[in-house]
């Protein structure tokens, strides 16, 4: 479409380099209304809502080559300047401090008593010291950002492999600035401070996407924010990488190629769970079978692979989803989470009339998932005939490879972890420390699996009710089963991780 002879872009995101941006100051685009872009053809293209009042000599001067000139609607151009501006592209270009007259200035505009919350959270120091944190956040291999806020601070902690660090501490009069500016890019309403907010927004790091999922929740002190980092370019792993030794791999790999079964994962939130049901499904990814997932969110994107956001709000739930998916003519079902009776009753019926169904439920072990299954109501016969493998999994944190050395474990901790007390072929190691493991000796985690196989013996003891302790021993004494903890050594005895640390993330009754 034209305008007076320039053309309209509608869709301006797919065009934006935010290290275009930044050559400009915010101040002069936002004044403007106007945004650069790069065209498909290489060349700088001014955007603006009125581009005959564009201010063609000022721009020359920031920007001394020839520009195109374009026309957009003012909302979508504010808008992408409010998400997009200091979002460098390149991590080498993140500032480790701000420099001391954005300090001055950001202050000076807090201390104004007519500052509006919404012209402060779009102030360039604003901007750029959230953008800081974020990015920082990523330098440092963290999942997670906790901006907290007490009564005389405001705290900013980055939790990375799965530990939480005090990272710096701001005055608590930039909490207001700060946690609106997060609102804006994340989609949400910055008048609103009564009541908790979820939100998302995407950014690009190095080539990267990395989407961030942002709570906030109103504290007594003021509100609070989590980021969650989810960087899809390291998401997806393959089986070989989780962590599972040679035989779990085995065991499971024979089990995910099933024709129909259920085949539980079950763990704590954040135990990585999700990662190990998109490492299986990948692997069975194939042209001749139909997958379709039923998640919440929707995390990672396979190609080939049919993924439903389940939205309780437009009555779409795992149950009802299960229901629709059904007639879909699906060979795989994956349900991101059985949460209730009507849910696991449909999972198992699909399992029954021929399909693989994976799920996950929250428990401490791969026996109490059967437990589970019976307290919510399930028939023991159903979950007998159903059931072919539940698989349990923490995640521990391995060696820093920098700074680890070998150790001697005492033999009263060895007596205590192995009842026989001996451990033959043992390479025990740990990190003393370094500028690479933030000084911890931990770099990285990697998985630990109990892995629980049902057999005819095992469903006769489903059939009884019997206890998950009768369940998990007789699987110990007849089948082989690694619990969590054996497994755990296991790496351990390999110099992958440390005893403290499988016994920090597994607990033995």
């Amino acid at each position: 479409m034209k305008n007076n002879n320039f053309p309209f872009i509608k869709d301006i995101e797919k065009f934006i380099e935010p290290d275009l941006m930044n050559k400009f100051p915010y101040s002069f685009l936002q004044k403007n209304c106007i945004i650069p872009v790069r065209g498909e053809d290489g060349n700088i293209i001014i955007v603006g809502d009125d581009p005959l009042k564009i201010a063609i000599g000022e721009i020359k001067s920031i920007w001394n080559k020839d520009v195109k000139i374009a026309k957009s609607d003012s909302e979508k151009i504010l808008e992408c300047l409010e998400k997009y501006y200091y979002h460098p592209s390149s991590s080498e270009k993140i500032v480790n401090d701000l420099k001391e007259e954005e300090i001055a200035e950001l202050q000076k505009e807090i201390d104004k008593e007519t500052t509006n919350l919404l012209d402060l959270a779009n102030k360039a120091p604003v901007i750029r010291l959230v953008n800081q944190i974020i990015y920082r956040a990523l330098s440092m291999r963290a999942s997670d950002i906790h901006l907290q806020t007490l009564e005389n601070s405001f705290n900013i902690r980055f939790r990375i492999d799965g530990v939480l660090h005090d990272i710096f501490q701001l005055p608590k009069r930039y909490q207001p600035a700060i946690i609106s500016r997060i609102k804006i890019i994340s989609g949400l309403n910055i008048a609103e401070k009564r009541i908790p907010q979820d939100g998302r927004t995407t950014i690009k790091v190095d080539g990267r996407k990395i989407d961030i999922r942002v709570s906030i929740v109103p504290t007594f002190f003021g509100e609070s924010a989590v980021l969650r980092l989810l960087d899809q370019s390291s998401f997806l792993l393959e089986m070989e990488n989780l962590g599972l030794l040679e035989n779990t791999y085995e065991l499971f790999n024979k089990l995910i190629h099933y024709d129909h079964g259920i085949i539980l994962i079950t763990g704590p939130t954040g135990s990585g769970k999700t990662t190990t049901l998109y490492s299986a499904l990948s692997r069975i990814n194939k042209r001749e079978v139909n997958i379709i997932t039923l998640e919440d969110p929707v995390e990672y994107n396979i190609e080939g692979i049919n993924q439903i956001q389940i939205n309780p709000k437009a009555g779409l739930t795992f149950a009802n989803g299960l229901r629709s998916i059904l007639r879909h003519d699906p060979d795989i079902i994956m349900v991101g989470e059985i949460r209730d009776l009507e849910t696991a009753e449909m999972a198992i019926q699909a399992s029954l009339t021929g399909h693989l169904v994976f799920s996950t439920l929250h428990t401490n072990d791969s026996a109490s998932a059967i437990t589970r299954l019976l307290d919510m109501g399930i028939e023991p016969y159903l979950i007998a005939s159903s059931l072919i493998g539940v698989m349990a999994q923490r995640l521990v944190r391995l060696n820093c490879p920098e700074c680890s050395e070998p150790v001697e474990i005492p033999p009263s901790v060895i007596q205590e972890i192995i009842p026989s007390g001996k451990i033959e072929d043992a390479n025990f190691m740990e990190g003393k420390g370094c500028e690479k493991c933030l000084y911890t000796g931990y770099y990285g985690r990697t998985g630990i699996f109990e892995l629980l196989v049902i057999d005819e013996n095992i469903r006769k003891l489903i059939m009884e009710r019997a206890s998950s302790n009768v369940i998990k021993n007789y699987a110990i004494e007849k089948k082989g089963l690694k619990t969590l903890r054996m497994d755990g050594i296991e790496k351990a005895k390999r110099g992958l991780t440390t005893i403290s640390e499988v016994l920090r993330v597994t607990q033995e009754i």
